[in-house]
C-alpha cells in the first residue's frame, strides 16, 4: 500500500504542481505591458496570460491531491514526525498560501487591469485604472513572488528525496 500512495504523491506532484510552477512563471511575462515608447518585440499577450492562469486555478484545485496522499503516506511509513517531513509540510503550507493569497489574486489583478477578466468570476473586469508602469511593476513583483513559490517546491522535492535524518533508508 506504501509503495501505492508513494507512486500517487509522486505523480500528483508532478501533474498538478508542476504545471502551477510552470505557467506562474510564464504569466508575468505575458501580462507585462511595453513600456511606452519602446519598439522592441515583447511577449506581452492578454490571451496567453488570461490562459495560464486559469491553468494555475485549475491545477491548483487538483494540487490539493498532493499533501493529501503525502500525509497519507507519511502515515502509512511511520514518519510524520519526522524533521524533514515536518519541514515538508510547513514549506508547502506556505506556497499553498503564498499562491492562494498572492499569485493568483496578483495575475487576476493585472488581467482586470487591462480588461481581460471578464470571465473570472466575482470581478470587476477593467475596473481599476492603473498606469503602464504600475502594471509593469506589479508584473515584476508577481514573478518574484512566483520566483518564490517556485523555490519553495524545489525545496520540498529535495526534502522529499534526501529526507535528511531519516531511519528510513535513501
Amino acid at each position: 500500500m506504501t509503495k501505492l500512495l508513494l507512486s500517487l504523491h509522486v505523480l500528483a506532484s508532478i501533474l498538478a504542481v508542476g504545471p502551477i510552477t510552470v505557467a506562474a512563471s510564464m504569466f508575468p511575462r505575458h501580462a507585462k505591458p511595453p513600456a511606452p515608447g519602446d519598439d522592441v518585440p515583447h511577449d506581452h499577450d492578454l490571451r496567453t496570460a488570461a490562459f495560464l492562469h486559469k491553468i494555475c486555478r485549475g491545477y491548483a484545485v487538483v494540487g490539493i491531491a498532493v499533501p493529501v496522499l503525502g500525509l497519507a503516506t507519511g502515515a502509512q511509513m511511520g514518519v510524520l514526525g519526522d524533521a524533514w517531513l515536518v519541514a515538508s509540510i510547513v514549506l508547502t503550507t506556505i506556497a499553498a498560501a503564498l499562491l492562494m493569497s498572492m499569485v493568483l489574486p496578483g495575475q487576476r489583478e493585472l488581467l482586470e487591469e487591462e480588461g481581460e477578466g471578464h470571465d473570472l468570476p466575482g470581478t470587476g473586469a477593467g475596473s481599476g485604472a492603473l498606469t503602464v508602469a504600475a502594471r509593469r511593476s506589479a508584473a515584476a513583483r508577481l514573478a518574484m513572488t512566483t520566483g518564490i513559490f517556485n523555490l519553495l517546491w524545489a525545496t520540498v522535492v529535495v526534502l522529499m528525496i534526501v529526507r535528511p535524518g531519516s531511519t528510513t533508508g535513501a
